[in-house]
C-alpha cells in the first residue's frame, strides 16, 4: 500500500513504459480465502486486506486501461513482496502475524556468482504465470 502513497508514480510509470519498459503488476486477488487469511493473521482482520487490494487495483487500473502495465491477481499464499527494477529488486519477506511494514526488506542485485535474486525472479515468474485478469 505504501506505493499508492505517491501521487506521482502513475506518470513515472507512464513515462516509464514510453521508455520501452515492461510493468507487470501481480497483486492478491481480493476475492481469495488467501487474502482474507492473511489479513486475519496479521490481525486487521478478514475484510481488512481485501479492501486493501481492491483500493491498489483502483488505484493501478488507469495503467490497463491505457496499456501501460499488465496487471494480474493471483491465489497464492503471500511468502514476501517482490519489486524489481531490472537486475535489483526489493523483497519484503512478510512474517506471521505482522504487517508488511513491520518486517524485513532485502535488497538484492543480479549477480553472476550467486542465485538468490534468479530464486525470486523464478518465483514471482510462476506466480505470475498461474495469475489471472482482475475482475474491474
Amino acid at each position: 500500500m505504501f506505493l499508492l502513497d505517491n501521487p506521482g508514480l502513475l506518470k513515472t510509470l507512464r513515462r516509464k513504459a514510453d521508455e520501452g519498459v515492461k510493468i507487470r503488476i501481480a497483486l492478491g486477488d481480493p476475492a481469495s480465502r488467501e487474502v482474507a487469511r492473511r489479513g486475519e493473521e496479521e490481525g486487521i482482520g478478514k475484510g481488512t486486506l481485501p479492501a486493501k487490494v481492491r483500493n491498489a487495483l483502483a488505484f493501478f487500473k488507469p495503467l490497463a486501461d491505457g496499456s501501460v502495465a499488465e496487471i494480474r491477481c493471483h491465489k497464492t499464499t503471500l511468502y514476501n513482496s517482490i519489486y524489481r527494477f531490472d537486475d535489483e529488486m526489493l523483497v519484503n519477506t512478510h512474517v506471521h502475524g505482522f504487517v508488511a511494514a513491520h518486517a524485513p526488506v532485502l535488497h538484492l542485485r543480479r549477480l553472476s556468482g550467486g542465485d538468490l535474486f534468479e530464486t525470486y525472479a523464478e518465483s514471482f515468474q510462476g506466480i505470475w504465470d498461474a495469475a489471472k485478469p482482475p475482475k474491474w
